[in-house]
């Protein structure tokens, strides 16, 4: 078992590395593997494949697979068939079992906090009436790691609802929790928490949740956060010069398609 984690984690990194190698028949053949760590890698590594049949399989793991682990994997790979769904590019059928098998995890008493935080996470994605109750369910949570996940899930579901729940939140004392709050505000674009952020920015004792404040000014964009991000571009912290010169980059791209936008706006118009 040990040279078989061994070889798949490889492969594994290997897939992420580059784009151009394709282990998934191998990750597939993996999943039923007697070695609980070969089963869960094997589903990671399965980060790119959209096919349907997958989407089977992973429901299989969540609901059968006795090992925490693997369920955990399976049930966070399943978020993007649920936003394949929201998308329209998988029919509504296979998304709407994929969302059943989650909201079957997330209301299963008998399972473990770590899988049904992983579940509502994923099914954040969903436009589902009920996708609010959860989120709402999960923040009043006892469990901080859930109330974490909540916050997490905030942002992925793209529902300006949160917005002032998130910005709350980036004065918790818990680091995890200003980071996925960060994280939070760059996806639901608040521009109102640009203040907060750049006191993380400039104070928060813990590196990654500076470089996930410098991420949200990227998305959330204008003319106080670009100047921002250009000062942290001087910054003497090579981590967090390099973090702000890819908001930057992202600033500019999302900037570029909104000219864009509203030049092809301009454009019809003018041609009525």
């Amino acid at each position: 078992a040990g040279r078989r984690r061994w070889i798949i984690q490889s492969l594994v990194d290997i897939a992420e590395a580059s784009f151009e190698v394709d282990f998934n028949s191998i990750f597939r053949l993996c999943l039923n593997d007697e070695d609980e760590m070969v089963r869960s890698r094997a589903v990671e590594g399965l980060w790119e494949d959209e096919d349907l049949t997958l989407a089977g399989l992973l429901v299989r793991l969540l609901r059968d697979d006795p090992s925490e682990s693997v369920r955990a994997a399976a049930v966070t790979s399943l978020g993007r068939f649920v936003l394949l769904g929201e998308l329209e590019k998988i029919e509504a059928a296979p998304a709407m079992m994929v969302e059943d098998a989650l909201l079957g995890a997330i209301y299963d008493p008998h399972e473990t906090l770590e899988v049904r935080r992983r579940a509502v996470e994923s099914i954040a994605y969903s436009g589902q009436d009920q996708v609010r109750d959860i989120i709402e369910m999960a923040y009043c949570d006892d469990e901080e790691e859930m109330r974490i996940s909540a916050v997490f899930a905030m942002g992925r579901s793209a529902d300006p609802l949160w917005r002032e729940m998130v910005i709350a939140e980036l004065d918790n004392p818990n680091p995890e929790m200003r980071y996925e709050a960060a994280r939070a505000c760059g996806e639901l674009e608040i521009s109102a928490a640009l203040s907060a952020l750049v006191g993380l920015i400039e104070a928060d004792p813990d590196p990654e949740v500076q470089e996930m404040a410098i991420w949200a000014l990227g998305r959330i964009g204008g003319k106080e956060a670009r100047r921002v991000l250009e000062a942290c571009c001087e910054s003497e912290d090579e981590v967090l010069r390099q973090a702000a010169e890819e908001a930057l980059d992202e600033l500019d791209f999302l900037g570029g398609h909104l000219d864009l936008l509203l030049f092809e706006s301009d454009d019809w118009t003018y041609e009525r």
